[in-house]
């Protein structure tokens, strides 16, 4: 998961309220019932001793929220009167959590938020360009075109005849060549600021595979050709969306594989483990796992992916922190020996999560039925420490 979204909670002081609730509107009542839902929220961060000023703006905040298209449930962050960030979920909560702590309680996005939702840039391609779509929670919407050079033979009704006939084609397939380069070209420009994690190719097969061949190498592994969409109308919307979510979960499961790949040969077999000069024992390799060494490599921006697994005692652990993303610490007293007065205690989850959002690192939900690192938390390093 891309933790970009989180940016708005990382440099202003606490303390957080955060707030799970369930807003679907699929019943009869449920305008009625999400009324009592909206106020036994307020209601449980007025008792967890919220000040009024934060409450009310969670109270107006959900009071102006429109009544219909809904999803499924909403996480709000509010600090000092503000409500900072409202994110809608993919999931409903099972029921209404509030908190009030120094930190953002964002450890259950990454279950709310359901990675299952693509979040794909899908470029439908032909021999002229492309047409660009995100396809993510909210749907799917046109984000831009991209045009290939105009040729003035285009026009013509049919290929000249003759000896000139090889040289028309010579040029029609330049053209051709010319647009796939333009489109890669493209594609390579806007991925870095889509916020998207898969990169579909769609329409004319041959154009797209021509264009495929022509992205950079590092976004290859982010990219896949899906049969079924074009930038015609008439295309069959319901199957492709489909095939999409397919790609999309496909896409996921490798990529979780890689990471949980890379987190166990970093990590290294039992035994190769050092200690640094504290005794605190880290991985040999790019890697780490437990707190103490995760919380040394999130101190020292090495954080790549975060590793969660909800089933170990870890992520719930609390460390040490202070008001920026690198005051994290094991003990209170490394928090203090970096100009902090007053250190406070955070689930381990919610501090990491802060620290990965800092570096643009990702974080991934590892599932229970899969072997994920001891305790429930490691992280993918930038380097080797």
């Amino acid at each position: 998961m891309d933790l970009a979204f989180l940016t708005p909670l990382l440099d202003r002081p606490g303390p957080w309220a955060s707030v799970y609730l369930d807003t679907s509107r699929t019943t009869e009542d449920a305008a009625q019932r999400r009324a009592l839902i909206d106020r036994a929220s307020v209601h449980r961060l007025a008792d967890l001793g919220t000040d009024e000023r934060t409450c009310a703006a969670v109270r107006d905040h959900l009071a102006s929220e429109p009544a219909a298209d809904s999803p499924p449930g909403r996480a709000l962050f509010a600090a000092d009167g503000e409500v900072t960030l409202d994110v809608p979920l993919a999931v409903s909560p099972p029921d209404i959590a509030a908190t009030w702590a120094p930190l953002p309680h964002t450890a259950p996005l990454l279950g709310l938020l359901d990675d299952a939702v693509p979040s794909c840039l899908v470029a439908a391609i032909d021999r002229t360009g492309a047409q660009l779509e995100r396809h993510d929670l909210g749907g799917a919407a046109q984000v831009g075109t991209v045009e290939g050079p105009q040729w003035q033979g285009r026009g013509h009704r049919a290929p000249p005849a003759d000896r000139y006939e090889w040289h028309y084609r010579h040029r029609v397939e330049d053209t051709w060549d010319r647009t796939a380069t333009i489109i890669a070209d493209h594609l390579a420009r806007v991925w870095p600021e889509s916020g998207a994690r898969l990169l579909v190719l769609t329409g004319d097969v041959r154009q797209r595979r021509a264009v495929h061949e022509r992205l950079p190498q590092q976004l290859r592994p982010d990219t896949v050709e899906v049969d079924g969409g074009g930038r015609a109308d008439g295309i069959a919307r319901d199957v492709f969306d489909l095939r999409i979510a397919d790609a999309w979960n496909d896409h996921r499961s490798r990529h979780l594989d890689t990471v949980l790949d890379a987190f166990r040969v970093g990590v290294g077999r039992p035994g190769e483990h050092a200690t640094d000069a504290n005794g605190t024992e880290t991985a040999p390799g790019a890697a780490a796992q437990g707190i103490p060494a995760v919380v040394t490599a999130a101190r020292q921006h090495q954080l790549a992916a975060l590793l969660l697994q909800t089933s170990g005692h870890d992520p719930e652990r609390p460390v040490w922190t202070g008001p920026r993303p690198e005051h994290i610490g094991v003990q209170r007293g490394d928090v203090r020996s970096m100009g902090v007065p007053q250190p406070q205690q955070a689930p381990a989850a919610d501090a990491l999560l802060r620290c990965a959002a800092d570096v643009r690192a990702e974080a991934l939900l590892v599932p229970d039925t899969v072997p994920g690192p001891p305790g429930g938390l490691g992280a993918v390093l930038r380097w080797a420490g």
